[in-house]
């Protein structure tokens, strides 16, 4: 007897929908065809819902060790996991940062112990660790994480000799988050003359501005052009900067790739009067020429990821002024149901979210049997309802945090379950708590 039948589900992958049904055995496909007499240990009837290969979020911020009062890898993968993501990369940001070895895998034996889903880190880069960089496995880590802005303790890496170092000898995927630090501190002085310590939040996006954006992303192309290397420049949240991007290559061939997260997508400045600082994030959400030009850009390819940095802070954290209010915001827990919004207002297809939130980040970062629903991948599937809704409530976050930007919104779709590699994790708002999340494994 095989351990799970999926019956009756349209099946979303490879860019088409099929109607059939999924059978799973030892934590994999063992077949999927229109229709399957097979006896199993569990029988899940999808009631012709989407099945479609799990979300895998590929920038996330669980903030343990050491951040703990905010989030910790069980509290957020149970969040992710409650919104059809089934794998997760995580940053290195935390206390102490992830820049030497043993402290990245000592957070790999965390996520063994609990999280709820698949996981990798991404090995942290300062401006002093490169011999501990080049340490890393390629096969066993994600990336090599680089802040060229937004000062993280002693994670922002701003010389450029440093830089060169890395970009010329790191052999695995570089990924960048891209503010210029000049400028954000050039346009900070400027806001703290004219408002002191009482800086709006709407001044957020002109403090960490356009040319902040593109000046950083420019310089990290040049220099991965020059050397060769292995480019991914995290949340794009400028018009401006996509014209730095090549559409017309497949991702697999692609040497220097971009993503874009859900909540610039999603948001723009005139937000802020409604939600103030809880949409205050780096890189800031801007004005709606922006936002209006990223979905077209994914659309086209030019963008190649959707992914959320996810990035929980406490309430009262984020009820601080602009100047000690941190920037991020929690999104893991409704990223697909962000993405299926703009399905029902029919701004992209079914099929189009499933490449760009399960496809391509496997694609990209190599990622092996995951991402696709194809016969011998892990079965790492959602079974999506779009004819259901959820509403968000602090009853049904997952998130440590306990808050949502959001609350009180009802979305017109439901994840009805999640499996795991072929165990169903989450059914219906109950979860098994069953940790059979694995180490995701690269081919390269």
């Amino acid at each position: 007897m095989k351990d799970l039948l999926i019956k009756n589900a349209k099946v979303v992958n490879r860019g088409k929908i099929t109607e059939g049904d999924i059978l799973v055995d030892k934590g994999r496909i063992l077949q999927i065809a229109g229709q399957i007499d097979q006896d199993a240990k569990q029988v899940i009837d999808a009631k012709g819902n989407y099945a479609m290969p799990g979300v895998i979020d590929d920038q996330v911020h669980f903030r343990e060790p050491g951040l703990t009062h905010k989030a910790n890898i069980y509290t957020e993968s149970r969040a992710a996991i409650a919104g059809g993501t089934t794998s997760f990369m995580e940053m290195p940001n935390v206390k102490p940062a992830t820049l030497t070895q043993e402290l990245l895998e000592a957070k790999f034996q965390i996520a063994k112990q609990h999280a709820h889903c698949n996981f990798s880190f991404f090995m942290g880069a300062s401006n002093d660790n490169l011999e501990e960089v080049l340490k890393t496995n390629g096969k066993e880590v994600c990336g090599v994480k680089i802040f060229m802005g937004s000062s993280t303790g002693n994670m922002l890496v701003d010389n450029r000799k440093t830089l060169e170092g890395l970009f010329s000898k790191v052999p695995i995927l570089i990924a960048t988050h891209c503010e210029d630090e000049a400028t954000i501190r050039k346009n900070l002085a400027v806001a703290k003359e004219k408002y002191g310590d009482q800086i709006p939040v709407e001044q957020h996006p002109i403090i960490r501005d356009v040319d902040g954006c593109i000046i950083s992303s420019r310089s990290a192309i040049e220099m991965a052009k020059k050397f060769g290397t292995r480019l991914h420049i995290l949340h794009i949240s400028t018009k401006d900067e996509l014209a730095l991007f090549d559409n017309t290559k497949p991702l697999k061939e692609k040497h220097i790739t971009a993503e874009v997260c859900v909540h610039h997508l999603s948001f723009n400045s005139d937000d802020y009067k409604t939600y103030g600082a809880k949409i205050k994030c780096n890189p800031a959400v801007k004005d709606r020429s922006h936002q209006e030009a990223l979905l077209p850009a994914l659309l086209n390819d030019t963008l190649d990821i959707i992914a959320t940095d996810h990035a929980p802070h406490t309430w009262e954290e984020k009820q601080n002024p602009y100047l000690s209010c941190p920037s991020g915001v929690p999104l893991v827990q409704h990223a697909l149901h962000m993405m299926i919004e703009l399905h029902h207002q029919g701004k992209i297809s079914i099929e189009k979210i499933v490449e760009k939130m399960c496809h391509a980040p496997a694609d990209c970062f190599r990622i092996i049997d995951r991402g696709y629903l194809d016969e011998g991948s892990f079965a790492d599937i959602v079974i999506l309802d779009t004819g259901s809704t959820t509403t968000v409530t602090k009853d049904n976050l997952q998130y440590k945090c306990g808050w949502s930007p959001y609350e009180g919104k009802t979305f017109k779709s439901k994840v009805c379950q999640t499996i795991v590699n072929g165990t169903v994790v989450y059914d219906q708002g109950h979860f098994t708590e069953q940790h059979i999340g694995q180490r995701l494994l690269f081919d390269r």
